[in-house]
């Protein structure tokens, strides 16, 4: 299943307004100070949100690229449409995180910190980082949905990117957030299933014995079959009659 592009930006509207009316819910403008440090904390929020969104996206579509997917789980059908969906709604997500950040004086990104890598005030490398993590899935998630625009086969190769925009994406939260300390077993953890899935994707492509011939061949582990006797050709077989 195939979603329009209407839809995927109707539903990723309707996760930013829940998401802002979340932040009024949880963090409500009782006075001044709490006004001035809402975006900032919404900001953060919305950025490790969008992370866990981006680590189940990310697990998804390992599953769907898996070797064992295509021979024996047969999932593509079922994971699919979840996959799309969570792309959606982790955009919805970096778009608040990234557009808090580039309006919220108290954060010390700016606009052009937070789309220009490197000119951020506030720890410049680290929102760089997350800067070119954001580009790599936007790249990956447009050229995946178009894929007719590009020549055959062009998309799987740029859809890998989003391995390395990952990454990116968990050094980023690692470094840049201030809470970087408290949620950082949080990241320890999410990281390493995504390394665990990448790594068990890679051995069983590396290891998959390739597919048995048309006339079968033997089974790993079976002993080695002798000389197989040539079938005589039907054209040689000669009918004695009995004349007696």
């Amino acid at each position: 299943m195939r979603v329009s592009a209407v839809t995927l930006i109707a539903i990723g509207a309707i996760a930013a307004l829940v998401a802002i009316g979340v932040t009024d819910q949880v963090i409500p403008a009782v006075d001044a100070r709490t006004m001035s440090l809402r975006p900032w904390i919404a900001a953060r929020a919305m950025g490790v949100t969008a992370y866990l969104l981006l680590t189940f996206e990310v697990a998804l579509g390992l599953v769907l690229s898996h070797p064992r997917n295509t021979a024996e789980w047969r999932r593509t059908k079922q994971v699919f449409p979840w996959h799309e969906m969570v792309t959606v709604f982790t955009g919805a997500f970096l778009v608040l995180h990234v557009a808090l950040l580039a309006v919220d004086p108290f954060a010390n990104v700016g606009v052009v910190g937070a789309l220009v890598p490197g000119y951020s005030a506030y720890r410049p490398v680290a929102v760089g980082l997350g800067s070119i993590a954001l580009y790599a899935l936007i790249l990956t998630a447009v050229t995946a949905k178009w894929t007719r625009l590009l020549p055959a086969g062009w998309w799987l190769r740029i859809h890998r990117v989003a391995a390395g925009a990952f990454l990116l994406a968990w050094v980023h939260a690692v470094l840049s957030g201030t809470d970087g300390g408290a949620l950082l077993p949080l990241y320890l953890v999410t990281g390493a299933l995504i390394l665990a899935g990448v790594g068990h994707r890679w051995w069983t492509a590396r290891v998959r014995p390739p597919r048995p011939a048309a006339h079968g061949l033997a089974q790993p582990g079976a002993s080695r079959p002798g000389p197989v006797a040539r079938p005589v050709p039907v054209t040689a077989t000669v009918t004695v009659e009995d004349n007696a």
